[in-house]
C-alpha cells in the first residue's frame, strides 16, 4: 500500500501567518542570491500593510500536511489599455522540500480565481532570467514580454528627484 498523498492547502493569509511569511520572503532573497539585509521586511510590515485599516496587498499561503510552505503576495495594477484593474504578483515562493507538490499551482490558481470573480483580465509578474520557476509559468501559458524592459528608482533617486524637481 503506498503512502497517501500529503494534503495541500491554500488559503488567505492571517495575522498570525506574519512570522513565517517573512521567514519565507528571506529564504527567497537566498533562493534569489541576494544579501539578507536586503531583506527589511518585518511581521510589523505584514501586519500594517497586509492587515491593517487599507491593505496594501493580499496574501495567499499554501499549506503541505498543516505546516505553510508557500506564499503569494500581490495586489491590483492598473491597465488603461484594458481599463481595468489587474493582479501584480510581488512574489510567488514555495520551499524547495515542498515543491511537485501542486503548491505553486494551487497558489496561481487561487490568484487566477481571484481575478476572474473581480472582472481582472491580466495577471502580471517578474521573474529572475536564471529562475527555473520560468517554466512553471510558461506551462501556466503566461508569456514572457521580451520587447518591454522593467525600470526601477530607489529610495536615493526618489528623494533626489523630489527634493531637485
Amino acid at each position: 500500500m503506498s503512502p497517501a498523498a500529503p494534503a495541500v492547502d491554500v488559503r488567505p493569509a492571517r495575522p498570525e501567518d506574519a512570522a513565517t511569511i517573512v521567514a519565507l520572503v528571506r529564504e527567497l532573497a537566498v533562493f534569489e542570491r541576494e544579501p539578507l539585509s536586503s531583506v527589511k521586511l518585518s511581521e510589523a510590515d505584514i501586519l500594517r500593510d497586509g492587515f491593517g485599516a487599507t491593505p496594501r496587498f493580499e496574501l495567499l499561503v499554501a499549506s503541505l500536511d498543516g505546516r505553510v510552505e508557500g506564499f503569494a503576495l500581490f495586489f491590483p495594477n492598473y491597465s488603461t489599455w484594458e481599463g481595468r484593474a489587474g493582479i501584480h504578483i510581488e512574489d510567488l515562493y514555495v520551499r524547495e522540500a515542498a515543491r511537485g507538490h501542486g503548491l505553486g499551482r494551487r497558489l496561481m490558481a487561487e490568484i487566477a480565481r481571484l481575478a476572474v470573480s473581480r472582472g481582472w483580465p491580466r495577471i502580471d509578474l517578474s521573474v529572475l532570467h536564471w529562475n527555473p520557476a520560468r517554466r512553471f509559468y510558461e506551462r501556466l501559458a503566461m508569456d514572457e514580454l521580451t520587447e518591454w524592459r522593467i525600470y526601477r528608482m530607489n529610495a536615493a533617486a526618489i528623494a533626489h528627484l523630489a527634493a531637485t524637481g
